[in-house]
């Protein structure tokens, strides 16, 4: 049946942003920019003041499309613009620590883009740039827009909200055909599908099992019939995460579905009832079977591109409320964890992995867990 509950009964899983919207300035003028940043802050009102990227002439060609009324020709002139307020790094993970702090030494938020890093070597600075912000009163914040994919949104809600009781279970299945990799960048990172691609997955799933600590990852990614030979990383993948209250999450890609009608169907098992739902390709759906009746909840929006709205959004509200956003990279840095734990066990050959206290805690927890340390 669909859902009859009262209004104030669902909660309310649409992006929101604070009465005034902060400056931006975007930092990359690739696909993803074009793509999804700028016409998420185009359909949410957000003013993006200012653009940069290596290139100046893709910049300006991206100002010319979306109405950005300046181009800056490096970082630093960007960082020296007093109308930017916020800082959205739409580039890839390689430099973005500095990049980051760069931003923080020059009093400005910060959205990096996904993954925040995909180097364990980088930890250790990545937690001095952080403290330094904290110190500052910086927030910086990643763009894990899946979080806020209406589905995937509302489940984490529901979850916190106590609907399904305690979470058993976590299961995700890729249906739908993989974006193009080979001869794309994507092609040259090491177990790309791992690595990058199913941090999305990777990171809902732990906002799921919040309250709990990971004890093994185990991963394993191969070559699917039909893969082309200029394709260098494996197509399917599969992924299982352990956590300390015994429940577990199991992701699996079987390869690129040959389907126009997929999707990525996922399922949350708890105590006391079941969430079912679906993401992208137009498969959007959340259904909550409890107490004997199911409940299907009429969804409003997509990920791409209202979940970029979403993580700006969240960015925004949380520095006018003077908190930590729900995305702060404090707390996206047990995502990072987990997936280089991954890789690591991918590595293995499957074998577990079994981080040391890598603990699936809320925003606030994550920033009080991240102070303890930099202060031991």
């Amino acid at each position: 049946m669909t859902s009859d509950l009262p209004n104030d009964a669902v909660p309310s899983y649409r992006p929101s942003f604070p009465g005034r919207r902060l400056g931006v300035g975007l930092v990359g003028a690739g696909a993803i920019a074009r793509s999804a940043h700028l016409p998420a802050y185009r359909g949410w009102d957000v003013p993006v003041v200012a653009v940069t990227s290596r290139t100046v002439a893709d910049a300006e060609a991206l100002a010319a499309d979306f109405g950005i009324d300046t181009v800056h020709e490096s970082l630093d002139a960007l960082l020296a613009d007093p109308r930017v307020e916020v800082v959205d790094l739409a580039t890839g993970p390689a430099g973005r620590v500095e990049l980051i702090a760069a931003a923080v030494a020059a009093g400005k938020h910060v959205l990096a883009q996904k993954p925040l890093i995909s180097d364990a070597s980088e930890l250790p600075r990545l937690a001095e740039v952080l403290a330094d912000a904290r110190a500052k009163g910086i927030r910086v914040a990643v763009n894990q827009n899946a979080r806020w994919a209406p589905a995937w949104r509302l489940a984490t809600l529901l979850i916190r909200g106590g609907r399904i009781g305690d979470v058993i279970g976590v299961t995700h299945l890729h249906d739908k055909p993989l974006p193009p990799l080979a001869g794309t960048p994507f092609d040259d990172v090491p177990h790309m599908l791992l690595n990058d691609y199913l941090v999305h997955w990777i990171d809902i799933t732990r906002c799921w099992l919040e309250g709990s600590s990971v004890v093994a990852v185990a991963a394993s990614d191969h070559r699917v019939p039909g893969q082309p030979d200029e394709a260098r990383n494996p197509w399917g993948a599969d992924l299982r995460i352990d956590v300390s209250t015994g429940a577990s999450a199991s992701i699996r890609i079987a390869g690129s579905a040959s389907t126009h009608a997929g999707g990525c169907p996922f399922w949350i098992h708890g105590t006391e009832g079941t969430l079912r739902g679906s993401v992208l390709l137009g498969s959007d759906r959340l259904t909550l079977d409890r107490d004997g009746e199911s409940i299907e909840f009429p969804l409003e929006g997509q990920w791409f591109t209202d979940g970029f709205a979403g993580a700006m959004g969240e960015l925004q509200t949380a520095i006018a409320e003077d908190r930590e956003p729900e995305n702060a990279a404090a707390h996206i840095v047990a995502t990072v964890r987990t997936t280089i734990a991954a890789v690591e066990s991918a590595e293995r050959g499957g074998m577990p992995v079994r981080p040391a206290d890598l603990e699936l805690t809320t925003a606030v927890d994550s920033t009080k867990t991240a102070e303890k340390r930099g202060a031991a």
